[in-house]
């Protein structure tokens, strides 16, 4: 009797085991952004077990397409420009947030809104994050202290009040994204506790906001830029509170 009630135990355990997450992480594999990716992706994937989420990484956007990013709960763009991207990528990106195909996690690069190297600017991206274009950051780096807005949002579960982002550059954009009905802001950096004296300032200066009108959950970090990162409790909190609530899992 113990030999046929043991697997059929077994069997029963693991059906109620949850269906993982499934990630993809786009990050930026070169430039001054790859430090961040290089120190944070390692603790990603040691944890991601433990979380149970299944990681796929990818350096560039080029395969990605409607058939592909269906395979995946949640997109993680870790650092990557919201430019010069293939139009099919361009347009399954689109319809995957647009349709609530699955979430989206951006972090600092992804809110490089204007035309660069060429490239003009993606306007239904500018709309994700409130219709904003980037204006300027803080070139020399500084710390900043964090204030969390909406303790009771699940991205922010198990968040300091208040925490310092070391070493970023804290970009400024042509308005607040505060301004668009639609978004919804998490946390704002406090500017009068800026290391350096430096002019680059906005007044309201949200650093974590979602957009909710869009199918899709999603959450936009604003830095991203310090390998510190990787070592900061709170930023590791949040980018985990942030796939798990965007996947919908």
């Amino acid at each position: 009797m113990k030999r046929i009630l043991l697997p059929l135990l077994v069997s029963a355990l693991l059906s109620c085991q949850p269906e993982p997450t499934r990630v993809l992480v786009l990050y930026e594999n070169a430039g001054h952004h790859k430090p961040f990716s290089e120190a944070v992706l390692p603790w990603l994937r040691e944890i991601a077990p433990q979380e149970n989420l299944v990681l796929t990484e990818a350096h560039n956007p080029k395969n990605f397409n409607e058939e592909y990013l269906d395979g995946f709960d949640v997109i993680v763009q870790l650092d990557y420009a919201p430019y010069g991207w293939p139009e099919e990528a361009v347009e399954a990106f689109e319809k995957y947030v647009d349709e609530g195909r699955g979430g989206w996690v951006g972090f600092h690069h992804a809110s490089l809104l204007g035309e660069f190297d060429g490239f003009p600017m993606w306007d239904w991206f500018s709309g994700l994050l409130g219709g904003i274009r980037y204006e300027n950051y803080i070139e020399p780096l500084t710390d900043g202290t964090v204030c969390v807005e909406d303790p009771a949002h699940p991205v922010m579960a198990g968040v300091p009040a208040t925490f310092v982002i070391q070493d970023d550059e804290f970009y400024t954009y042509d308005k607040s994204p505060r301004a668009c009905p639609d978004v919804h802001v998490l946390a704002t950096v406090d500017e009068n506790s800026y290391t350096l004296d430096t002019p680059v300032k906005m007044g309201d200066h949200p650093v974590v906001w979602t957009n909710t009108a869009r199918k899709g959950r999603n959450v936009y970090f604003q830095y991203g830029h310090s390998p510190k990162l990787a070592d900061n409790e709170a930023f590791r909190t949040l980018l985990l509170n942030a796939i798990h609530w965007t996947s919908g899992k």
